[in-house]
């Protein structure tokens, strides 16, 4: 039987290790499954639109493209799981404790520090958010982009985390991070406890899902589904790699979390309403 392939990112060494764990729990119950390793997300996004992968473990951004690239050739296309922690996540901006933002608008003729420029969580979705407080990025304040990791859309958490520690040097006066991380750089000291406050949050959006297409054989899309959702994170053969891949259950692909990604990718210009990457600063 043909196997069932998904593509993954590697995004992080244990990427590696947690589909080799995966692969050998769906083939053993039952499901011929491979996957294959992507260096970044267009390449993945690309090999799933034109079928030579099944399924795709997509971030938010690759899912807008693909989502685009398969409406535009007339494709199905549906977001099949994601984990329960990808859903209602939000970015936040953030200030040092002792500065004298305190609003919003006082951003105006400021520096903010944002992630890599294809990071959803700190740099798309925050600058978004600030367009949305009629403050236009690059024309009412300047951005200081932190570019580590392009291709990997914000995984690699090292822009982020440089845009943090610019906060803390006083080179910039705000941050664009992920709420969450917000709490895991100052654990790890990268933000000192009380050194920093939150200015702002997005509203709140979804992050990873896996994508299908109604090119992948149908038998096979539904029992990947069905043992993905059989997942406990009871069963000690499993639950190891849940906790390497960050969830405790798959749950349903919703996809109305990625409203205000969509209009942050149509106003900075990432993609076009067809998928085709035209963002100028953008080299994965």
């Amino acid at each position: 039987m043909t196997a069932f392939t998904m593509g993954a990112v590697t995004y992080d060494p244990k990427v590696v290790t947690i589909w080799d764990g995966f692969r050998v729990w769906l083939t053993a119950a039952g499901l011929p499954f491979d996957y294959v390793l992507y260096s970044h997300y267009e390449r993945q996004v690309e090999d799933l639109i034109a079928g030579r992968i099944d399924a795709a473990w997509n971030s938010p951004l690759a899912w807008i493209r693909a989502r685009r690239l398969a409406e535009a050739r007339g494709l199905p296309i549906r977001a099949l799981v994601m984990r329960d922690t990808d859903r209602d996540l939000a970015s936040a901006v953030v200030v040092r404790a002792d500065s004298d933002i305190a609003s919003v608008d006082d951003l105006r003729g400021r520096t903010v520090a944002t992630g890599a420029v294809d990071s959803p969580q700190a740099t798309l979705l925050p600058l978004e958010h600030l367009r949305r407080h009629r403050l236009q990025p690059g024309t009412d304040f300047t951005v200081r982009r932190f570019d580590v990791g392009v291709g990997l859309h914000g995984d690699h958490l090292g822009g982020e985390r440089d845009a943090a520690r610019a906060l803390i040097a006083g080179e910039v006066d705000a941050a664009c991070v992920l709420d969450g991380n917000h709490l895991l750089f100052t654990k790890e000291g990268v933000l000192p406890s009380g050194s920093t406050r939150l200015l702002t949050t997005t509203d709140l959006y979804d992050h990873c899902n896996m994508t299908v297409t109604g090119a992948a054989d149908a038998s096979l899309v539904a029992g990947f589904e069905e043992l993905l959702r059989s997942m406990s994170y009871a069963d000690p053969a499993v639950r190891p790699l849940l906790d390497l891949e960050g969830l405790t259950s798959w749950e349903d692909g919703r996809t109305d979390g990625y409203d205000l990604l969509e209009s942050a990718v149509t106003a900075s210009g990432f993609y076009d309403g067809t998928g085709t990457v035209t963002a100028a600063e953008y080299r994965p």
